[in-house]
């Protein structure tokens, strides 16, 4: 059953099997879900869009820049959009995520993506 959480969300994952599965997941929360494949794909599609409010993207993606990188200009240029990254890396260091980031480890339940999102749009700004 749908959350209804009304909000637009990038899914960037260069996997087009987690990424069609993550999308999903999204989806039936009531979000509207954009898909890349890469950083560099998402960077052009955040320049074109001014509707996103959660960005949720893997780490490890092939392109000039990884899927860290992508959050931390996200964090920077568009302040407004959460974040939520996911990695199926272990041990990663907290401190190395944007301020007020969110890290799902891999796999993710769909509980865990569901409790991300309605953080986000408890937190999202109201224009």
């Amino acid at each position: 059953m749908p959350l209804n959480l009304s909000l637009v969300v990038l899914v960037v994952e260069d996997e087009p099997l987690i990424r069609l599965d993550a999308a999903d997941m999204i989806e039936d929360t009531g979000c509207n879900v954009l898909q890349a494949g890469n950083a560099d794909a998402a960077l052009t599609t955040l320049k074109r869009r001014s509707d996103i409010q959660v960005l949720f993207t893997d780490i490890d993606m092939p392109g000039s820049i990884d899927g860290m990188e992508l959050a931390h200009r996200v964090a920077d240029k568009w302040p407004g959009i959460s974040i939520i990254i996911a990695s199926g890396k272990l041990g990663l260091d907290k401190m190395d995520l944007p301020t007020g980031a969110v890290l799902l480890a891999k796999p993710y339940p769909s509980s865990q993506v569901e409790l991300a999102l309605q953080n986000a749009a408890r937190n999202r700004p109201f224009y």
